[in-house]
């Protein structure tokens, strides 16, 4: 399907394959994203981190797959924007972008604010704020120069990771089996009789899920993806249960190890497991590879992903149309990376020392234009196209719908409130713009958004 159908041309790079998909979600996600969050996992979860992580890779499939089923209806570069604006309606289209924004324009403040704390210990006297400039600087530049070359960086980085998460598991297993911590892999990480309730797993997994954020952000390069039109579907589904899997198995060898410990801060508990299970080396590696993953890996991949929804809501003229500029020679949307980077680095100076509650508004932003998405499923697909797809399109999407409402209601009063007052502020600017467009003649050969979607939709 062309992108010319639904009233648009092609402005972005198509370069990307499977794999560079699949590269640039599990990069996104962070196969070592466990590490800098542990600590708060484990005091929430009280100790049962890997069942946290178990029922996040749970919810997170039901989106997924939601995901998976709108890409291929709407291959376009505004992601959940794009599928629920088309899919449910216009309003809660733009409600979803609005949502999704909270969650991309924050998170690379958020995995700034992680490096600059694993490097403290290190080098104590470089205060934070130069970290974020430094990060933010280099993220930026990178997004700039196109897509190829990030795709290419962003190959070497996961390695890296994956080789730190490997060295990570051997020497957790030998400590193990030498006695350390439990002494053996326990059930304890992922049920403890003791300590299980439902409020105590929906706490802690509004905080693990975290760690998986950016599976979505695949459906953001579908304008420059070069593969068949199910690439990105695929691409999604593959690296999140790759990335799930890692998140179980590194989550599940920590928590044991960390029987009996106590900690100096959550934010450094898991580099001090690694410091029980491998010496100071290990968690040395372990600070290291944080810092490379969050503070240049996920950020950049994270940049790149809120540039382009804004790019599609203001190509739409949801938002400012100069974040729709696209630089005639990378041929990337330079206008809105520049603006992700600034904000970062404003929301990173104004969030320092309150890391915890930024990471609860994350969620809220993510996990409520996810439960969009599923309403937008069953309502296109099951309803409006009438695939009959029972399972596929309705029971799926609503079981989604159901996990992440779960998850929601276990979240802290902070991040409700916080939540609430940006869908306020949502509200208020929707009515100003549709306020602004009464007087103004439609844009010449872009049908309204409902009429896309009903005019071009494949059925199922």
């Amino acid at each position: 399907m062309s992108l010319e159908q639904f009233g648009y041309q092609d402005q972005l790079d198509r370069a990307l394959t499977l794999s560079d998909l699949i590269v640039y979600g599990m990069i996104f996600m962070v196969p070592i994203a466990p590490f800098a969050v542990f600590g708060f996992v484990w005091q929430d979860a009280r100790g049962m981190v890997a069942l946290a992580y178990l029922i996040g890779l749970a919810g997170m499939l039901f989106t997924a797959l939601s995901y998976a089923a709108m890409s291929q209806a709407f291959p376009l570069a505004g992601s959940v924007y794009a599928y629920v604006q088309r899919g449910l309606h216009e309003f809660a289209g733009f409600l979803a972008g609005w949502l999704i924004l909270l969650d991309y324009i924050l998170v690379p403040a958020l995995l700034y604010l992680f490096s600059a704390i694993a490097l403290q210990p290190i080098l104590p006297a470089v205060p934070e704020w130069a970290w974020l400039v430094g990060f933010v600087t280099f993220n930026a530049a990178a997004n700039l120069l196109g897509i190829r070359f990030t795709a290419r960086l962003y190959k070497v980085l996961l390695a890296l990771e994956l080789l730190t998460l490997a060295l990570f598991v051997i020497f957790g297993a030998l400590a193990l089996h030498a006695g350390a911590g439990a002494g053996r892999l326990t059930l304890a990480p992922l049920y403890d009789p003791r300590h299980f309730s439902l409020s105590t797993v929906a706490g802690a997994t509004s905080i693990a899920v975290l760690s998986f954020l950016g599976f979505d952000g695949i459906s953001t390069l579908s304008e420059e993806s070069a593969g068949a039109r199910n690439a990105i579907a695929r691409a999604t589904l593959l690296s999140l249960v790759l990335i799930g899997a890692l998140f179980i198995l590194q989550t599940w060898i920590a928590a044991d190890l960390a029987r009996g410990m106590r900690f100096a801060s959550a934010a450094t508990a898991f580099y001090e497991i690694a410091a029980r299970a491998g010496g100071p080396a290990l968690s040395l590696t372990a600070i290291l590879a944080v810092v490379i993953s969050f503070g240049i890996a996920n950020a950049m991949a994270a940049q790149a992903a809120v540039a382009r929804v804004l790019f599609a809501m203001a190509r739409d003229r949801k938002l400012p149309p100069v974040l729709a500029a696209v630089h005639p020679r990378f041929k990337t949307p330079y206008v809105s990376t520049l603006l992700v980077a600034s904000i970062s680095l404003l929301v990173g100076l104004l969030f320092t020392h309150r890391i915890d509650d930024l990471t609860r508004v994350v969620n809220f932003g993510a996990l409520t234009s996810f439960a969009l998405l599923h309403l937008a499923v069953a309502w296109h697909h099951f309803i409006r196209q009438r695939s009959g797809a029972w399972l596929r399109h309705l029971l799926l999407p609503l079981a989604g719908f159901a996990v992440i409402l779960y998850v929601l209601y276990g979240m802290d009063r902070t991040a409700k409130v916080l939540g609430g007052c940006w869908i306020a502020a949502g509200i208020v600017y929707y009515i100003g713009l549709a306020a602004c467009a009464r007087g103004r003649p439609r844009q010449a050969g872009a049908p309204p958004p409902s009429a896309r979607g009903a005019r071009h939709a494949p059925r199922s």
